[in-house]
């Protein structure tokens, strides 16, 4: 059975409510009771339950009206349904609601404990199918990291010596050099691996629902809280909860994370129940937090927390060496992934590769080279592929300065016209551009597009 679970007990019998309270809190649960549906779910509306044990037959409000409110409004609280008038009609209705189980009275205590560890295992399982169904969603990078250069080496050396530990890690770097993917190496390769490991992206998140995402709220807590919703720092209790672009969080988020960081526990919103969590921090971002701390921008005291152990990712252009390893790896990804048969990049199109500056790294490069695998029309990757992502047909070398087929002129003349096509849409521009808003963002800025 999990620990410290928090389990609610509704039942009109004293004597049934006393006796689950003490055969479960002996399993180092912490178990409330209510005397009938109405209190029970005025508690839950108040406070965060795993499980709810609960008596069929009671006057008033109903056990099966109680089980369809909570169905409705707490789909992650697992119910067992109890009764005194145990038919086989009223355990298949119950279970038909959604109900876990069925237990009739009376019944010994093993059988309770049994029911409520096979229930509680359960929820576990309904916590990690949400966690899939996000993964699902997201959208990541290589699955290994790539590259020989002496920078890469000394990032993999880094990550080696931190990942058996439970330090907390702060990973800095441009946008695109691959800071989630190295999150995710340390959480593979620490102790932590068949935990969770749950990502939070603060640069997408509406301030007034970061500490809802966050934390979790209650049903009520505020409009819009139509059920009560797990926190990331729930979902990630026991394995390592990765804050993806750190920097950009508010003073206010940055005073509760920090508190978060020290105490261990988290309080939903509209909620005053304490829940422990047991999670490893990685922390990443885009940003000089050191500066930022001097600006006031950023808590020095959570700046100092976060960076016990700093990883710094180099840009692609900084390792240029391992360009032509990351084109042949996504080459394979992509002709497995779309079905083609492309079976190089040629010299003239890699050392166009090599050349440009790629302010969006490593993610700029592989949506180069998926959009080039999806468009090229022969079995080699040529230079006039790649003129489709913005680079020029011929490959002039830096020295030729006075080219007016500079790749990154082509570039600026390339994005210009595509967001004149989707009259200034950033969002339709950087879809059709493959790559991402934070990558358009720079290059508008660099070519003085805005």
């Amino acid at each position: 059975m999990s620990s410290q679970a928090h389990i609610l007990v509704i039942d009109d019998e004293e004597s049934m409510r006393d006796s689950c309270q003490q055969t479960l809190s002996r399993a180092a649960n912490k178990v409330k009771v209510a005397q009938d549906g109405a209190t029970g779910l005025a508690m839950l509306e108040k406070e965060s339950f795993d499980l709810v044990i609960l008596d069929l037959k009671m006057p008033g409000l109903s056990g099966m009206a109680v089980l369809d409110r909570i169905r409705h409004d707490y789909p992650g609280v697992v119910v067992i349904v109890i009764t005194g008038y145990a038919t086989i009609e009223s355990a298949v209705e119950a279970i038909r609601s959604g109900a876990y189980d069925f237990l009739p009275k009376p019944f010994t205590p093993d059988a309770l404990r049994a029911i409520v560890a096979r229930a509680l295992d359960r929820r576990t399982l309904a916590l990690e199918n949400i966690l899939l169904r996000d993964e699902l969603k997201a959208s990541f990078g290589p699955e290994v990291i790539i590259g020989q250069s002496e920078a890469m080496k000394k990032v993999e050396g880094l990550v080696r010596k931190v990942s058996p530990t439970d330090t907390t890690v702060l990973i800095c770097g441009e946008s695109g050099t691959g800071k989630e993917l190295v999150a995710r190496a340390i959480h593979r390769h620490s102790s932590r691996s068949d935990k969770p490991f749950v990502v939070v992206d603060c640069g997408s998140l509406v301030e007034n629902l970061f500490e809802s995402e966050l934390f979790g709220h209650v049903k009520g807590s505020f409009t819009g809280a139509t059920a009560t919703k797990y926190g990331r720092l729930e979902l990630a209790n026991g394995g390592t909860v990765f804050f993806d672009e750190i920097g950009n969080i508010s003073l206010n988020i940055q005073t509760k994370l920090l508190r978060v960081l020290q105490e261990r526990q988290i309080t939903k919103v509209g909620s005053s129940q304490v829940i422990k969590v047991d999670v490893r921090v990685v922390a990443a971002t885009n940003k000089d937090l050191h500066q930022a701390t001097q600006m006031g921008t950023f808590r020095d005291d959570l700046f100092y927390r976060l960076s016990v152990v700093p990883i710094t990712l180099p840009s692609l252009r900084e390792r240029r060496g391992d360009i032509s390893l990351l084109g042949d790896y996504f080459l394979r990804k992509y002709n497995q992934k779309r079905k083609k048969t492309v079976r190089a990049i040629s010299d003239r199109a890699m050392r166009a590769l090599v050349e440009y500056d790629w302010p969006g790294n490593v993610r700029e490069l592989e949506n180069a080279i998926e959009r080039a695998v999806v468009l090229t029309e022969n079995d080699v990757i040529e230079p006039s592929d790649l003129l489709y992502y913005g680079l020029s047909v011929e490959t002039p070398s830096k020295s030729d300065t006075g080219s007016s087929e500079r790749l990154a002129d082509v570039e600026k003349e390339h994005i210009a016209r595509t967001l004149k096509k989707y009259t200034g849409h950033r969002g339709k521009t950087a879809d059709a551009l493959g790559i991402d808003r934070k990558t358009l963002r720079s290059k508008l800025r660099r070519y003085g597009l805005e």
